[in-house]
């Protein structure tokens, strides 16, 4: 099983649990909040930091400071080679690999898109736009294995998040306040389901739930994981009507 920790880069964790550190820097930077993880068939490891510049404990300063200090890597077991794919992203987030292993998607969690990097093909070391504007921060993006992506939205775009995001003053003097005054909103959270072209195709949320991570398919169900609370939440999507994006 290969994980990423924030301040410890990616590891390899065996059956027995043991763990090895298989890299944690790259072009002379440490890895401050390793993120998102793939494999392809081929075993290259994908995966983001999202800031060489800021930890997990103070990663809303890197997004108030509004500067790219993200990475898109992939690491090669049979060599341990480390490779800085993309470099200036703002929150690297989520990766997922496509079906056909010649594109991934990853997030840029503060603005609130997701984009295509190609790894194989005519189009290899291209970028995209795969969905921009989305209605909640995006954090970790999944193949659910039947034609869609979900991508987890840990808190709903609200009138104060967009105009904190558009005006460099607010979020300075946001600093100045300090950190330990509370944000007003972190609810209104899900997941929304876009096809492979990065066309919405439903949206599972609640004015209630907060900080919803990610999420997996199994059958008919929906798992959806918080990033801070002690439970999952299954979804019937037989049953449940979603909201149109």
């Amino acid at each position: 099983m290969n994980i990423t920790m924030h301040g410890q880069g990616l590891l390899k964790v065996n059956k027995d649990g043991e763990v090895n550190v298989l890299t944690d820097e790259a072009e002379g930077k440490k890895f401050k909040l390793t993120d998102g993880v793939d494999v392809s068939s081929k075993g290259i490891i994908y995966f983001t930091d999202a800031s060489y510049k800021y930890s997990l404990d103070m990663h809303l300063l890197d997004s108030l400071e509004g500067r790219p200090y993200g990475r898109l890597l992939s690491f090669d077991p049979s060599s341990n080679q480390t490779t800085v794919l993309l470099r200036d992203l703002y929150f690297a987030n989520g990766v997922s690999l496509s079906p056909d292993q010649q594109s991934l998607i990853f997030c840029e969690t503060p603005l609130w898109r997701c984009r295509r990097y190609h790894i194989e093909g005519e189009k290899k070391g291209r970028v995209e736009e795969f969905i921009e504007n989305l209605p909640g921060f995006p954090d970790n993006i999944r193949y659910d294995g039947d034609g869609h992506y979900l991508i987890g939205l840990p808190v709903g775009r609200t009138l104060f998040w967009d105009l904190l995001m558009k005006y460099p003053l607010l979020r300075k003097l946001k600093v100045a306040l300090g950190m330990h005054v509370n944000f007003p909103s972190f609810k209104n959270s899900g997941l929304m389901r876009v096809n492979l072209e990065g066309k919405p195709v439903a949206l599972y949320k609640d004015p209630e739930l907060s900080l919803i991570t990610g999420g997996f398919k199994i059958g008919k169900h929906l798992y959806l994981g918080s990033l801070f609370q002690n439970y999952l939440l299954r979804i019937d999507i037989t049953k449940l009507l979603a909201t149109k994006p």
